[in-house]
């Protein structure tokens, strides 16, 4: 879901980063009122360096196309909405100076993507289903979050004029929605383990 840097045009990219910049603070904001911040801050780290290994490793599927995971709708279930956001920023950043994914112009608008619109379509949808059952919140906010982060990305490239509407649903639709199946139940199972034992993890204040 990486779009490049020259596909899309400058001006929607300033655009683009201007959201991006605009979630950092609002993020940094809220961890400075924060009263168990010091945790905080390591729970993030950590997770941005699970972020950066687990979404970089290429592995195979049977459509012949290597999939690679977000790992962001665990993190917005875990730590929340803005802090999922900030960690898909800072992984897009790595990923970019570190493995060439990505770009820098379209930092922006891959934070709006796989930061913003999938965190918090992630969390929204875990958060109506949590009382229902626990392990359906996980993967129907996780199956949400990646298909909403899909649809915006379709969106940003039509806005770009890089594609027609038929070219990009019939590739990137079939695709994403394989990893979407296969990453919400991986997160079902890894945060069920991490809510039996280490709970405190799960219950921690959501940001």
């Amino acid at each position: 879901m990486h779009i490049p840097d020259g596909i899309i045009p400058l001006s929607q990219a300033m655009g683009y980063w201007i959201i991006g910049i605009m979630v950092v603070f609002i993020y940094l904001f809220k961890v400075s009122k924060d009263e168990d911040k010091e945790q905080r801050v390591f729970t993030t780290a950590l997770l941005v360096v699970a972020s950066l290994i687990g979404s970089s490793l290429s592995i195979p599927s049977p459509l012949g196309i290597p999939i690679h995971f977000f790992i962001i709708p665990l993190v917005a279930i875990i730590l929340g909405p803005w802090s999922g956001s900030l960690v898909a920023f800072l992984t897009l950043l790595m990923q970019y100076f570190l493995l060439g994914m990505g770009g820098i112009t379209s930092l922006g608008a891959n934070t709006v993507a796989i930061g913003a619109v999938l965190s918090f379509s992630t969390y929204i949808f875990y958060r109506i289903t949590r009382d229902l059952d626990f392990k359906l919140s996980i993967f129907s906010g996780s199956f949400m979050g990646i298909i909403m982060a899909t649809l915006t990305h379709i969106l940003i490239l039509l806005i770009a004029g890089v594609a027609t509407l038929e070219v990009l649903v019939a590739t990137l639709i079939p695709f994403y929605l394989f990893i979407t199946v296969i990453e919400s139940l991986a997160n079902v199972v890894v945060i069920s383990f991490l809510a039996k034992i280490k709970p405190q993890l799960i219950n921690i204040k959501k940001i």
